[in-house]
């Protein structure tokens, strides 16, 4: 657990600049833009959200892959892995360039995109999907750093990330005038850096990879694997996105008082999310490293352990924020009615992601040795058969303002089928029993 906890700090700080890097950007055009401006970069971010989780999906899958050869000290394979990843950027990155700026206007339109902001929203759609290249580089070398056991290389990428994309932004868009389209630009520009950084620390860290700036090739074999174990993973993240419209459509049917309580609440609840994120990063590296070692001991000792800890610790944090809730909650908003709301959601919310931390650490720990079919189809069936449903239910014949319930009623039910996994599953058994 020493080792877990010190894999995932690196990550958890990295989240946290993440967090200030998105609130920057919201300060700065709020402050210099407008509200037109705001709500133009809120409607654009959606489609390029959906994207992106695809590619933050085959970067988890080139980190699991990595990490079992990491694990089985085979070189020779984790070299033809961090090629074939390689040639997959480019292979995607560029015709998604092309693609994603000639089609913003289509895509704005069928989203809906309002007049008023149709020129900013078209800009910075087109100016985000130009960073695509960098944005999957980066994430895919992020992968490959995860798999080697390296969490704090990425931290300082995004250090200098966060720090470019805050000069940039109050240049481009406070200096310059450039409005939406400077944030998207600063934002771009400050990916490809990270990624031009990665592949410079990666080349000089660790040479034996021989990794290139260009494609020099690729493994079909490998790259059928990264599809097979990284697409499910990544398109399961787009349909939650795309989830999350769903239900947001129903909490802005409640009205505009509700809707600002669940949007400071979610600048609590968020934060809670990070220690997840963390640890279960540090899980699916934890168990790719030692299937691919064929340490079947180690796996034992931690497939139950991490999860437990994983949720007594957001449980603890949990409780702790549920405590101070109002005097943070009041940094956000001074009206009582949204505060009601926000408090309401938060207290609800932090009850019940403990659930979601054991649910997430398992579905990690099952993921790191290759097993991924069930554990997607769980992540499916918690969001579109139950969350949303229920959503709706206690909409219709309840109380719309409690809609936040769908989420602990969908973390239980995913927490079972996952602990349901381990006892009944014979794959698992004969891995934990016998490594095969």
């Amino acid at each position: 657990m020493k080792n877990i906890f010190l894999f995932a700090i690196p990550i958890v700080l990295g989240n946290i600049l993440q967090y200030l890097y998105t609130t920057v950007d919201t300060l700065v055009i709020g402050n210099y833009c407008g509200e037109t401006s705001q709500a133009a970069v809120g409607t654009s971010s959606q489609p390029v959200e959906v994207l992106s989780c695809v590619f933050l999906g085959i970067g988890t899958g080139v980190s699991i892959l990595v990490s079992q050869y990491a694990g089985a000290g085979d070189v020779a394979k984790m070299r033809r892995a961090v090629d074939t990843a390689t040639f997959f950027v480019f292979v995607c990155g560029i015709p998604l360039c092309v693609i994603g700026y000639f089609a913003a206007p289509l895509i704005l339109n069928r989203m809906g995109a309002p007049a008023d902001t149709w020129d900013a929203a078209v800009a910075y759609t087109r100016i985000v999907f130009l960073g695509a290249l960098g944005n999957i580089g980066y994430n895919m070398n992020a992968g490959i750093l995860r798999g080697m056991g390296d969490s704090k290389a990425s931290l300082w990428f995004l250090v200098v990330s966060c720090i470019a994309n805050i000069v940039l932004d109050l240049l481009f868009v406070a200096g310059l005038g450039m409005d939406a389209g400077g944030a998207a630009l600063s934002t771009t520009l400050a990916m490809y850096l990270s990624w031009i950084i990665s592949i410079v620390y990666i080349r000089k860290k660790i040479p034996d990879l021989e990794l290139s700036y260009f494609p020099k090739g690729f493994d079909r074999k490998e790259l059928k694997q990264i599809v097979m174990i990284g697409l499910p993973i990544g398109l399961n993240n787009s349909l939650y996105s795309l989830g999350h419209v769903a239900i947001q459509t129903l909490v802005n049917a409640q009205g505009s008082v509700f809707m600002a309580g669940n949007s400071v609440a979610g600048r609590v609840t968020g934060l809670t999310n990070i220690a997840i994120t963390a640890l279960s990063s540090a899980a699916t590296t934890f168990s790719g490293q030692n299937y691919g070692a064929a340490n079947f001991d180690r796996l034992r000792q931690g497939y139950i352990r991490i999860p437990v800890i994983s949720g007594i610790v957001t449980l603890t944090f949990g409780l702790c924020m549920i405590s101070f809730r109002m005097p943070i909650l009041r940094i956000f908003s001074r009206d009582e009615e949204v505060l009601m709301y926000a408090g309401r959601y938060v207290v609800v919310m932090l009850l019940s992601q403990w659930l979601f931390a054991i649910f997430n650490g398992i579905i990690c720990i099952v993921n790191g040795v290759g097993l991924i079919r069930y554990s997607t189809v769980v992540n499916i069936l918690m969001l579109w058969a139950v969350r949303i449903p229920s959503a709706h239910l206690i909409d219709r014949y309840f109380d719309g303002t409690y809609i936040m319930l769908c989420f602990p009623i969908s973390f239980s039910f995913g927490m079972i089928m996952m602990l349901g996994y381990y006892v009944f599953s014979k794959k698992w058994k004969e891995i934990i029993r016998t490594g095969l």
